[in-house]
């Protein structure tokens, strides 16, 4: 049952993905912590730290991530979690894989029809209103602390993120490089 639910869900995700792997987050988040439970805020907060850190997109690595832990978590042997991690992956993938075979002639013949730029138009702000919606779902206690837990640290954890964001927007800063400076921060104050 657990690998048919694995399959269902990030079948969904797949096929609802607009706008790449932050746009999903939510969605992922939705179902694979607060719906399903098989994962908590901390490990998924961790899945998008490490996905930043390693090759391929952000849905893959959490489909594969999420598929292993559950199965183990489960009580499955470990070649089982191996399954359910290449069903989750595959899962995601397979639906979306599908529809653009199956459209993309046809929308390639027709990316000048203005029906299309509408489309397109429209889809945009709602991509951008996912992706708000990610970087708002990852404003959490385990990415920012508290000040319940340590003022200075939460201040810190919070001047990071403005100072990384006004570099990155207002002077073009490389965002590798804003990565590498706030965990050498890191390191140096925790």
């Amino acid at each position: 049952m657990l690998f048919l639910k694995l399959f269902y869900v990030f079948s969904k995700i797949g096929i609802f993905n607009f706008g790449g792997g932050y746009a999903m987050l939510s969605l992922i988040y939705s179902e694979t912590v607060v719906k399903n439970h098989w994962l908590t805020n901390a490990e998924f907060t961790d899945i998008v730290a490490i996905s930043q850190s390693t090759p391929g997109p952000i849905g893959i690595n959490a489909a594969t991530y999420v598929g292993y832990t559950s199965v183990v978590n489960a009580g499955y042997p470990v070649w089982a979690a191996v399954l359910g991690s290449v069903l989750a992956s595959l899962s995601i993938m397979w639906l979306s894989f599908i529809l653009m075979i199956s459209i993309s002639h046809y929308l390639l013949t027709h990316k000048d029809a203005p029906w299309v730029k509408n489309v397109f138009a429209a889809l945009r702000p709602a991509i951008i209103g996912l992706i708000a919606a990610a970087a708002l779902l990852l404003m959490n206690k385990e990415n920012f602390g508290s000040p319940a837990d340590s003022i200075p640290y939460f201040v810190l954890s919070i001047g990071l993120c403005v100072a990384v964001f006004v570099a990155t927007l207002r002077f073009k800063v490389n965002p590798i490089l804003a990565l590498l400076v706030c965990g050498i921060v890191g390191l140096i104050v925790y």
